[in-house]
């Protein structure tokens, strides 16, 4: 094998190892990234990108249907699967060539293949052109992320696989399921179900938990089940499913088991998690330590128990999102290339990955979206402090009327002595982009009366930050 060594190598080209391998070139360093299958990783071909995508289709689709309420008619409405898949495609295709691009012209050598450890320093690709290379590095930074989980169900391993869709597969179907059984009811499985309602297929969910999105506030898990119901998806919680059945003829039901009842439908979305791509890096070979569900273990400058190694983005474990990964291109960007960077670099003050991350904020793109930032309800017992909680419904927001998109709440809790804002949730439209104005005041030291008292524009979504604090109790 040929063997090649490099200042930096690493491993997974997701939304720290690009930009990563980017800053490391660009200050001089040797660098080498690997990717087993295209640039960008999760995020751009088959996260973020692809799945935002097409629910902007959907949600043309949705409003289309409701037009009637808005005192628009329109002739009969026909979904184009295949268009809704080329345009993905082509979204995807047009970020992929164009990171590729930046790496090359910045003199990364961009390898691809699958990698492991051989030695704390050293990696064997298989390349996908059947070659072989052996690769190392003063330093490693491990960058491979996760993917979809398959649960351990009888019979599911029999079924029909074009059937048994995970979050990737589900994004190239060329046709609309007629029944879509989904697996999971958290963020992937709302998505996609209301996604697949929208495009015209029957939907099923079925959540081993009590709530949907169990990570979120009761209140707020209840108010988004009757907004998926609703949509005409039909949910049922509590349900375990025990085993499934079918044939090789696709015309023919898959049939779950369940502690509930029994369930038909054409097809099965997945969506019951996600596991860390640790499994095939050989990670005893470099002494890299694991947790039990197979994320590496990081301080908090992210390396590894390896001197040398890093770990960056959801393969560490923790939030998994983008923005979050991209936090740990600022962090190693920040550590180890602090004195390369250019002058117009702007300076970096976050040095460590924070243990907890209270203000990690987050997006689910529902329709309507669900957007939080700060603490749960949970939470409240550990701070020992007094609080305050605010709810309010949406069809009190007048942008909210105005536009026919009333469902949903919005949520404040506040320390009752100080006016600090602790949390927030808006569940409603554009609640992402809400609870980034709430963000920013939090980041900023601002009290929730700043908030009160501020001038918003009017009409607009903001100055629902006005009349919330009145409902604090």
């Amino acid at each position: 094998m040929s063997s090649t060594h490099y200042d930096v190598v690493i491993v997974g080209s997701g939304q720290s190892g690009t930009p990563l391998a980017n800053a490391f070139a660009s200050a001089g360093r040797k660098t080498a990234l690997l990717e087993r299958a295209h640039v960008g990783g999760t995020c751009i071909n088959e996260g973020c990108t692809p799945t935002k995508t097409m629910i902007a289709s959907g949600r043309v689709a949705y409003l289309g249907r409701r037009s009637t309420d808005y005192g628009i008619r329109h002739r009969d409405m026909r979904v184009d699967m295949g268009k809704i898949r080329q345009r993905k495609r082509d979204i995807v295709n047009s970020w992929t060539t164009g990171s590729l691009k930046k790496l090359e012209s910045n003199g990364v050598d961009v390898l691809f293949g699958t990698a492991r450890f051989s030695a704390p320093k050293t990696l064997n690709v298989d390349m996908n052109d059947g070659s072989h290379k052996v690769v190392g590095g003063d330093m490693i930074l491990i960058n491979t992320g996760e993917r979809p989980a398959r649960p351990h169900i009888q019979g599911l391993d029999a079924i029909d696989p074009s059937r048994v869709l995970d979050s990737t597969s589900v994004m190239e179907l060329g046709q609309v399921p007629d029944h879509l059984i989904v697996l999971g009811g958290g963020y992937i499985g709302l998505e996609f179900g209301q996604l697949f309602k929208r495009l015209g297929a029957k939907v099923t969910l079925l959540q081993r938990a009590r709530q949907l999105v169990p990570r979120e506030d009761v209140d707020v898990a209840e108010t988004l089940l009757d907004i998926i119901r609703d949509d005409d998806i039909d949910v049922h919680l509590s349900t375990d499913v025990l085993s499934i059945a079918g044939t090789n003829q696709t015309d023919l039901p898959i049939s779950l088991e369940t502690t509930t009842g029994t369930f038909r439908g054409t097809h099965i979305l997945l969506a019951t998690g996600r596991t860390p791509n640790t499994d095939m890096l050989n990670l005893d070979a470099a002494g890299i330590r694991t947790t039990g569900r197979g994320h590496i273990v990081i301080d908090d400058k992210l390396e590894t128990s390896a001197p040398g190694v890093y770990a960056i983005g959801d393969v560490h474990g923790g939030p998994a999102f983008t923005h979050m990964s991209y936090d740990d291109f600022r962090i190693i960007r920040s550590n180890l290339l602090g004195d390369s960077m250019a002058p117009t670099t702007p300076p970096m003050t976050t040095t460590k990955a924070s243990k907890s991350r209270v203000l990690t904020p987050y997006v689910m793109y529902t329709d309507p979206q669900l957007g939080h930032v700060g603490v749960h309800d949970r939470d409240l017992k550990e701070l020992d402090r007094k609080t305050m909680t605010a709810t309010m419904p949406m069809s009190y927001v007048a942008r909210a009327i105005e536009t026919e998109e009333t469902r949903g709440m919005m949520k404040a809790t506040v320390d009752a002595k100080t006016g600090e804002i602790l949390g927030f949730t808006c569940l409603g439209v554009e609640g992402g982009e809400v609870m980034a104005i709430v963000q920013t005041a939090m980041m900023g030291g601002l009290k929730w009366w700043d908030l009160e008292a501020a001038v918003f524009a009017h009409p607009s979504l903001a100055e629902s930050l006005n009349n919330l604090w009145a409902y604090l109790k």
